[in-house]
């Protein structure tokens, strides 16, 4: 109200001024705002002695007008002057009112949008012309959304409602001046995004400054920032999780609401092997794998979700087969040097290390394992070559010591055979002949009872 009052009052003052061109007087106009009454009086510059009475006052008389006067200052005259404003003053007097409120209009839309610097707001397309600026409607005043701070993916139509940050507000001659833009570094930058249209989202943020919290940042005081969000998107439902530069806890968290056990990952094909409780298995896969296909996209991971009981399973073939590999090692390095012997026997330590290293753990036994037949498989090889030559004179040998002593048995068996035949006494007096008598003599005793 006091900005269009003193718009007025400056354009009557222009008005009578020009009436009177002649007089050369600085003219002050006051207007009563209840009753509509306007009076138009003459400034005077105080001075000590006065040459033009028109334009001057003297201190005295000017102390009668105000007390608080000094040499220099404009104070207005005693009696109002005579008024009659011409339609051309009139006229002018329109023209000067409107220039003052136009003023005021763009001095309180500076004031209100550089309240909302730094701030996010909407706006509607107006022009959308592709590799140029685009101006934006934001209700009361329009802002300017240049071509180095557009998405290069996003593609903008005329009508569309987008979001925008508010960079910076100038004042300029037809109105504050508006430089938005689509993207801003601030506290909580957005790393991934993955995305089925009208059903489900899942945005990963991390905070640029520590102890900041992305997540709760993101969500608000009782979910009122991603609240307006999901409604922008007509009920689509948003997972927001915390991105971490570590492959595992960033997968582990991209599963969300399940939670994952462990976390297996296998550098050479891009898989990770999740393990989530056997009763939480469905959560984690989603409705027709939903929540697993967005996890992988915002990961960049082919996920494979195993249960717990599976798991089990799995873990004890791996167990078993690195311990069969182990044992065959043992076995074969038992006649190895002592060095040998201890690479075997630090591929079977390896496999008593803790469960969630298993994995690699076998890997690096199996590997350590071939190596060491690899070297007993060497070893073998040039011993065998190096032996043939000493074979070949040990089977000859041994065939020439068989043959003598078989000569040797030979000779001893016919020396014995000799020997008996000399031995044996002449037939007369070896034959000893019984008669019958002695026969009857014979009786056995008889058992005595007992």
């Amino acid at each position: 109200m006091e900005q269009v009052l003193g718009a007025i009052e400056v354009a009557l003052a222009s008005a009578f001024k020009k009436d009177n061109p002649a007089s050369g007087q600085n003219i002050s106009v006051t207007l009563n705002p209840n009753s509509g009454e306007v009076s138009v009086y003459a400034l005077k510059t105080v001075v000590e002695s006065v040459e033009d009475d028109e334009r001057e006052i003297t201190l005295l008389d000017a102390s009668k007008i105000r007390r608080d006067v000094a040499i220099g200052d404009e104070v207005a005259a005693a009696e109002p002057l005579p008024h009659n404003a011409s339609r051309i003053a009139a006229q002018t007097a329109k023209q000067v009112v409107l220039q003052r409120l136009r003023e005021a209009e763009r001095e309180l839309l500076f004031q209100e949008f550089a309240q909302h610097e730094g701030d996010i707001m909407s706006g509607i397309v107006e022009t959308s012309d592709p590799g140029r600026t685009i101006t934006l409607d934001l209700g009361r005043a329009q802002a300017i959304l240049p071509h180095d701070e557009q998405v290069n993916s996003e593609r903008y139509r005329k009508g569309q409602r987008v979001k925008v940050f508010i960079l910076s507000v100038r004042s300029a001659p037809k109105g504050p001046e508006i430089l938005c833009r689509r993207v801003h570094n601030g506290v909580v930058e957005i790393k991934a995004i993955a995305r089925e249209a009208g059903f489900r989202s899942k945005v990963a943020v991390s905070a640029t400054q520590p102890g900041i919290d992305p997540v709760g940042s993101c969500i608000g005081i009782r979910g009122n920032r991603i609240q307006s969000i999901v409604n922008e998107l007509q009920g689509e439902k948003i997972d927001i999780v915390s991105w971490d530069p570590d492959p595992k806890a960033f997968i582990a968290k991209s599963l969300s609401p399940s939670e994952p056990v462990q976390v297996e990952l296998l550098d050479s094909e891009q898989t990770a092997v999740v393990v989530v409780p056997d009763r939480q298995l469905s959560l984690a896969i989603g409705k027709e794998g939903q929540n697993t296909r967005l996890a992988a996209r915002l990961t960049g991971w082919r996920l494979d979700i195993k249960g717990m009981t599976e798991w089990e399973g799995i873990r004890e073939a791996r167990l078993h087969a690195a311990a069969e590999a182990a044992a065959k090692a043992a076995q074969e390095a038992a006649s190895l040097p002592a060095a040998q012997a201890e690479a075997v026997a630090e591929a079977t330590e390896i496999l008593k290390v803790e469960e969630p290293a298993e994995a690699a753990v076998v890997a690096e036994a199996e590997a350590i394992v071939q190596g060491v037949s690899e070297a007993l498989d060497t070893e073998a090889e040039l011993a065998q070559t190096a032996a043939e030559p000493q074979a070949v004179a040990d089977v000859a040998e041994n065939d020439i010591d068989k043959d003598g002593i078989l000569e040797a048995l030979i000779l001893e068996e016919e020396l014995l055979q000799q020997a008996e035949v000399e031995t044996v006494p002449a037939q007369g007096d070896s034959e000893v002949g019984i008669s019958v008598d002695d026969l009857d003599s014979f009786h056995p005793r008889p058992y005595a009872r007992r």
